[in-house]
C-alpha cells in the first residue's frame, strides 16, 4: 500500500442545525467516535459531508475546531474541491499551514465534459497555488457529480508535473474494473475506493484503502474487511450489501439522507437528520422505511 495515504478513512457525515449550520460539537464527537473505532483517519468536506455547500470560512473554522480538539493533522484529509480555483488554493493553503498535508481535489463542475489539457491545468494551479513541498493530494474521480473524470494520461501527467505531491485517487466511480485497472496501472499511487464492495478486491491488486460513506454508520465492519481482504468472512460481506440495500430501498432518495438517517437511528439522535440546502431531509414514509430496514438488519448491528 502506498505509505502516503493508507487505510480507512471515513468520508465524514457532518450535522448541521435546523438553520443549516454546521453543528461543530456532534462534528468533533462524531469524528472522535470514528477514530476510537479503529479508523485510521476522516476525510472532511466531502460529497458525502455536504462539503460543496458550506463556505470557505465554514470549513476553515471546522477544520481549526477539530484540531483544536485534539485530532491530528495527520488524521485528516481535507477536501479543497471548490467552484472557483483561488477559492480550492486558499483551502489548501490553510490546511497546509495547519499541517494538515492530506487533501483530496475535485476539479470545478460546473463545465460539462471539459479536456483533458484543462483538468491537468486545473489542478496544477491548485498545486502551485498551495506552494506546499509537503502537500500529499488524492484526485478525486466522481464522474456522476463532475460530468468527467480523471483519465489514466490525465493522472500520468499530473503525477510526471508533480512528483510527491500528486500522491493517488480516489475512485467514487463505482466501477470495480475502473478500479482494478487504476490499481494495477498506478501501484505508485494510493487508490483508495469509495464503493464499499470493491474495497476488498481493489486492495487484493494493490489498492491502499477506502474513502466511503457505509463507514460513518460501520467503521469496524469496514476495518475488518480491510484488515484481510484476501479472506473477508462470507456474514461481513453480506452485511455491508445489506446495509448498502437501504440506500436505494425506495426509489430517489438522496444517499447523504439515508446514511444521515441510519446514524440516527444508530445513536439515537434525530439532530442528524437535518440536512444543508439545497439537499433535503427524508420524508417521514422514506425515513421510517429506513430507520426500519436498518433496526430488522439485527443483531449484527451490534458488531458494526
Amino acid at each position: 500500500m502506498n505509505p502516503d495515504i493508507h487505510g480507512l478513512w471515513p468520508a465524514l457525515l457532518l450535522p448541521v442545525t435546523t438553520d443549516g449550520a454546521l453543528d461543530t460539537p456532534r462534528a468533533i464527537a462524531h469524528a472522535q467516535r470514528l477514530l476510537q473505532a479503529g479508523c485510521d483517519g476522516v476525510t472532511l468536506f466531502g460529497t458525502t459531508g455536504e462539503g460543496p455547500a458550506f463556505t470557505v470560512a465554514e470549513r476553515k473554522g471546522l477544520l481549526e475546531s477539530m484540531l483544536g480538539a485534539g485530532i491530528r493533522a495527520d488524521q485528516i484529509i481535507v477536501t479543497t474541491t471548490a467552484l472557483a480555483l483561488g477559492e480550492a488554493i486558499e483551502l489548501g493553503q490553510h490546511a497546509s499551514r495547519l499541517g494538515v498535508h492530506r487533501q483530496m481535489l475535485m476539479p470545478p463542475f460546473f463545465f460539462n465534459q471539459p479536456r483533458d489539457a484543462g483538468i491537468i491545468e486545473a489542478v496544477s494551479q491548485v498545486v502551485r497555488g498551495i506552494g506546499d513541498d509537503g502537500l500529499k493530494l488524492l484526485l478525486y474521480h466522481f464522474p456522476a457529480m463532475s460530468t468527467f473524470g480523471f483519465s489514466h494520461a490525465a493522472i500520468a501527467e499530473l503525477v510526471r508535473r508533480h512528483p510527491g505531491q500528486v500522491v493517488g485517487v480516489k475512485d467514487s466511480s463505482g466501477d470495480r474494473a475502473h478500479s482494478l485497472a487504476l490499481a494495477r496501472a498506478f501501484p505508485q499511487l494510493a487508490i483508495l475506493v469509495g464503493a464499499e464492495p470493491d474495497v476488498a478486491p481493489v486492495m487484493c491488486e494493490g489498492g491502499s484503502g477506502s474513502i466511503n460513506g457505509l463507514a460513518n454508520i460501520a467503521p469496524r465492519l469496514m476495518k475488518r474487511v480491510m484488515s484481510a481482504p484476501d479472506k473477508v468472512a462470507p456474514a461481513d460481506a453480506q452485511l455491508i450489501l445489506d446495509l448498502l440495500k437501504l440506500l436505494s430501498i425506495k426509489p430517489g432518495m438522496p444517499f447523504v439522507g439515508v446514511y444521515k438517517a441510519m446514524l440516527a437511528e444508530q445513536t439515537g439522535d434525530n439532530a442528524w437528520l437535518t440536512m444543508r440546502a439545497p439537499l433535503s431531509p427524508l420524508d417521514n414514509t422514506e425515513l421510517e422505511t429506513v430507520r426500519s430496514g436498518y433496526r430488522a438488519i439485527g443483531s449484527a448491528l451490534s458488531h458494526l
